[in-house]
């Protein structure tokens, strides 16, 4: 088994000038940074005081299960002849949060529209999503199921 490690800084930069004091004294705010990437502003989500201009961890979650089904996707579309011509995804994701402040994911819902160059390759597509599901490194890494509500067409 091949192993890949993924490295990071996260800055927080929310110190308003009294730091952690009172829960209503700090910003939410941060900064993640990979090598040689652009950073990611990022905040929590406005329900838990963050900025709503900013990412959020569950919207970085959401991109990445979407991102990670895409690439899949596109890879075996390339290798089984489907040509894929554009693909745009809407996904969606249930978090619950319990009365003691802690939350989880129920489920994320990858809703993607596809268009493909010919309608002969439409009947391949539910397969290679469902493959691209069982393979993507991201869904075989969290705790909830992670659906797919693909929408597939050709070119008007």
């Amino acid at each position: 088994m091949k192993k890949h490690t993924y490295k990071l800084s996260l800055n927080w930069v929310g110190n308003l000038g009294s730091g952690t004091s009172d829960y209503r004294a700090y910003s939410r705010n941060h900064v993640i940074q990979a090598e040689s990437k652009s950073e990611i502003l990022a905040s929590s989500d406005p329900a838990f005081r963050g900025d709503s201009t900013r990412y959020n961890p569950e919207v970085l979650l959401l991109a990445s299960l979407s991102s990670c089904h895409m690439l899949w996707f596109l890879h075996l579309c390339a290798d089984s002849g489907v040509i894929v011509v554009q693909y745009f995804d809407n996904p969606e994701g249930i978090m619950l949060e319990s009365e003691n402040g802690a939350g989880r994911f129920e489920s994320v819902t990858l809703n993607p529209i596809v268009t493909v160059a010919e309608s002969s390759m439409l009947d391949k597509l539910d397969p290679i999503h469902e493959k691209a599901n069982s393979l993507c490194f991201i869904a075989n890494s969290v705790n909830f199921p992670v659906k797919h509500n693909p929408t597939c067409k050709v070119p008007n």
